[in-house]
This record gives C-alpha cells, sequence and structure tokens, in this order.
C-alpha cells in the first residue's frame, strides 16, 4: 500500500487519517496525497481511508476515524459534482482547502497481457466519457461501466483477467501492480478537478497553520420564493466588494421547485467576507458559511 503513517494527529498537526470516495489508487487518492504533501518524494507519509460512498466519507470524519476528507467538487469537463454540495449543508465540516489534479487516464492490464489480446476495458462511466476518442477508435473493445477508475484495476488483477484492461491513473497501476500499455487517453488534455479538503467544525485548532490564508469563500444560501430575490442576493455580494466565481443551485428536498444557492468568492481581505456574510445573512432565511480556504 502507498498510505502510510497511522495514529491521531496532535493538536496543530497534520491530519493522518485521509477518507476519500473510491478505492486506493483512484484520483481522489492521488488529490489527497498532493493536497496534503504526501507526494513522492516529500518524506510525508498519510493513511488513506477508501469509502465506497460519498456518505461513508462523511461517516468517518464526523466518527472520529479520519482526521479530514479530500472530495472533488467540479470536474472541467463534466461539471459538479451535486451531492457532495447537498452533503457539506447538512454535515458539521469545513472546507480549510482547495486543490486541483490534472486527470489523466491510463489503459491499465495485467503484466504480461498485450494490447491485441484485448477484448473489453473497465471504468468508471465518467472516465469511460472522457475517452471516447480512444474508444471509438478501438471499437473492439467493448466499454464496460465499473464502479470505480482503481477499482476497475483492482478486481482485473485480483481475478487475473488476461482479456481486459481498466482506465484509471498511474497510482492505480503501481497499487495492484498492474502495467500501463497506453498514458493519456483522455480526449482533453485540459482535464481538471478541484477537491475539498474538509475537517470537523469542532477539528479547526487541529490544522490551525497548516494551510494559506484564505482568500476564497463557499456559502449556501436560501432565498424567498418572489421575484428579484436571488439578483438582491448578488448584488448585495458585489456591493461588499467580492469576486464571485461560481454559482450553484440544488433543489429543496419535499419542496418541489425551490433551492438552495452555493456560492464561491474571492476576497482581499476578511472583512470583506464578513461584510458579505453579514449582508447575505440580513437578507436570507437561510445562510450556512461552508468555509474559507486559499484559491487553488
Amino acid at each position: 500500500m502507498l498510505a502510510g503513517t497511522k495514529g491521531r494527529p496532535e493538536l496543530n498537526e497534520s491530519p493522518q487519517r485521509i477518507a476519500i470516495q473510491g478505492e486506493l489508487g483512484s484520483n481522489s487518492h492521488m488529490a489527497a496525497l498532493e493536497a496534503l504533501g504526501a507526494s513522492e518524494g516529500t518524506g510525508r507519509t498519510i493513511e488513506i481511508v477508501p469509502c465506497a460512498v460519498s456518505a461513508i466519507v462523511f461517516e468517518r470524519l464526523l466518527d472520529g476515524s479520519a482526521d479530514a476528507a479530500v472530495l472533488p467538487i467540479e470536474n472541467s469537463l463534466h461539471g459538479s459534482v451535486a451531492e457532495h454540495y447537498d452533503l457539506l449543508l447538512h454535515h458539521p465540516v469545513r472546507i480549510v482547502q482547495e486543490s486541483l489534479l490534472r486527470i489523466r487516464f491510463n489503459l491499465i492490464a495485467m503484466p504480461g497481457v498485450r494490447f491485441v489480446d484485448l477484448r473489453r476495458v473497465l471504468s468508471h462511466p465518467v472516465a469511460l466519457a472522457q475517452c471516447r476518442k480512444f474508444l471509438a477508435a478501438n471499437r473492439q473493445l467493448e466499454a464496460v461501466p465499473f464502479y470505480d477508475t482503481a477499482g476497475s484495476v483492482k478486481h482485473l488483477m485480483e481475478s487475473r483477467l488476461s482479456d481486459t484492461a481498466g482506465i484509471a491513473p498511474e497510482l492505480a497501476a503501481r497499487q495492484y501492480g498492474g502495467e500501463i500499455l497506453e498514458r493519456d487517453l483522455e480526449d482533453h488534455t485540459a482535464n481538471f478537478t478541484r477537491f475539498h479538503t474538509l475537517c470537523r467544525e469542532d477539528a479547526q485548532a487541529m490544522v490551525e497553520g497548516e494551510f494559506q490564508p484564505p482568500n476564497k469563500m463557499t456559502v449556501a444560501f436560501a432565498v424567498e420564493h418572489r421575484p428579484g430575490t436571488l439578483v438582491q442576493a448578488l448584488q448585495l455580494l458585489s456591493a461588499a466588494g467580492v469576486d464571485l466565481t461560481r454559482i450553484e443551485s440544488r433543489p429543496v428536498p419535499g419542496s418541489p421547485w425551490e433551492y438552495i444557492f452555493y456560492v464561491e468568492f474571492r476576497f482581499s481581505e476578511q472583512s470583506q467576507a464578513d461584510h458579505a456574510l453579514a449582508a447575505l445573512q440580513r437578507h436570507c432565511h437561510m445562510v450556512k458559511e461552508l468555509g474559507r480556504y486559499q484559491s487553488a
């Protein structure tokens, strides 16, 4: 395993146990290593806690079996990960860091397997969708959706499939002993995923001083369902002098056609962020600050 040190961190030390959604060797695993300074050559190790679904990531974080979590929030091609906005709103966690990962997909098979031996390729549906040109040029390969990119390599290695490859990050090949047959299968080289590092709200002291001073903020809010209320909320942000970088809407369960709005904005001083938040609180019937962090 590439994961390392176990044990709870002491106060103001870096989080050691990091929960991710997906298997070891996934893009989320790579993002966690890079975001928390545990890439090869840094001399720093962390223990990755893989989780089958994102809801379990939050469970691990809140029950103390993970000290932090690293989750994708947006891909430059696929768009936002809507479920993660919902989970952020409904759990007592805080965004403490933003990071970017260049997404690269590789064709990975058992050692000794040749490309001409392959009959099918496994990967997560999003990964398959981002490698359409490769699949179109190799129609002899049956594209089979799988639950996880790295999980596809884990499966073919455990099952010793000699006619199957997985589309996954390079880390998956190292994790499970696979061999890379082709690299950079993605249709677009400008393929990036934005990740958030999360900690429990009551564990903020644990990460003080670990990350760069914040210049970006994520806020969730809801406004009354009448004309002009959203426009007024955005005007308040403009008046506060912050730079709106993203807005996302999510439906309110049980209230058809009503929405929670998530905004991200950059600021030059903490007082700007405080002013923007206070203005929203006066105007909206629900406001929740989800975190302040350094823009990636």
